[in-house]
């Protein structure tokens, strides 16, 4: 897909680049009539075009600018994310800026263009399902990316994310060594594959294992997760569960859950055991201390910053993906 240019413009407005880029630039001083101001601005957007300082040719013209696009700004996980970002981005001299994407592919999108008519040098993005295409478009226009925590099944994007499958599988089996009469695995209805990856190794330590304990998942949308949550929760665990295992493969999942708990007065762990993926502020108001899986928030930002600045640069392999290693930390809730 060959990138609009000026040059384009010009030849169809029938007059010189200069007078595109006069136009385009809104400078003054310059004698061009609103009939040819308005034939280009109209040809530009029929042809989408998108100024482009970061192409190869204008290296010369860094902004110093990078964009980020995550999931859920409002998640501790993806806040923490961009603190952690921002700070390695400014030890290389980039300024970050940040949108959300709130799960939406079109507003994914919207914000890549975004930040293509910000002109910034490179992008690092939580991508979405549906986003497939969008990050295709950028591939093939040569645009610096990374994808962080997330990736895209045969999307080829440079990226950073954890060991998902290995992770949940070592904490499945961990559960599954404990004498539970019932394990809930707490999860997503999705096609985004880090999901399906802890809900793929959760299943296999469960295949795998010779332990005979009732084993039930519980699965919502990425929207009204918490009245989803204490719904389904309220179907199979009740208000007097005992001697039950609650894995939570998300942090939203594991406060909606834990509400659900408090508001029905459950004891952690005397009652009910519980493991969350990824960690949150808010575990601290809960009276047990949680068990979780941490993710290397701070390794994977740096990562991420180094990917990037390697495409910039002209120096980083495409299509490499980084795995970095999550690791479980037990607290009370586990008994």
């Amino acid at each position: 897909m060959k990138r609009s240019s000026i040059k384009d413009i010009a030849k169809l407005a029938g007059v010189s680049v200069a007078t595109v880029s006069y136009v385009l630039n809104r400078k003054e001083g310059q004698r061009i009539s609103e009939e040819t101001r308005k034939k280009i601005f109209e040809i530009a957007e029929t042809i989408n075009y998108t100024p482009n300082k970061i192409a190869k040719s204008l290296k010369t013209n860094k902004t110093k600018l990078l964009g980020l696009i995550v999931a859920d700004i409002s998640n501790d996980f993806y806040s923490h994310m961009a603190r952690n970002l921002e700070d390695k981005a400014l030890q290389l001299g980039y300024t970050l800026i940040i949108g959300s994407s709130d799960e939406n592919a079109e507003k994914f999108k919207k914000l890549t263009e975004l930040f293509s008519q910000q002109q910034v040098d490179g992008m690092i993005v939580a991508p979405v399902a549906g986003s497939e295409k969008t990050l295709e478009n950028l591939m093939d226009i040569k645009y610096p990316v990374v994808t962080i925590d997330r990736y895209l099944k045969d999307v080829a994007i440079p990226g950073i994310t954890i060991n998902n499958h290995e992770i949940a599988e070592h904490t499945a089996s961990l559960l599954l060594t404990k004498d539970f009469d019932q394990i809930i695995y707490v999860g997503y209805q999705t096609e985004l594959p880090h999901l399906l990856d802890r809900q793929h190794g959760f299943e296999r330590a469960v295949r795998i294992s010779k332990k005979t304990v009732e084993i039930q998942y519980l699965l919502v949308g990425l929207e009204n997760i918490a009245k989803e949550v204490h719904v389904k929760l309220e179907k199979m665990l009740g208000t007097s569960p005992e001697n039950t295992a609650l894995y939570f493969s998300s942090n939203k999942l594991a406060v909606a859950g834990l509400a659900y708990l408090v508001k029905n007065n459950i004891k952690v762990p005397e009652q009910v055991s519980v493991i969350a993926f990824d960690e949150t502020d808010t575990y601290h108001l809960f009276p047990t201390e949680i068990t979780y899986i941490k993710q290397p928030i701070e390794e994977m930002a740096e990562e991420a910053i180094k990917l990037l600045d390697g495409q910039i640069n002209n120096f980083a392999a495409t299509g490499k993906r980084i795995t970095l290693s999550a690791k479980l930390i037990s607290k009370a809730s586990l008994k």
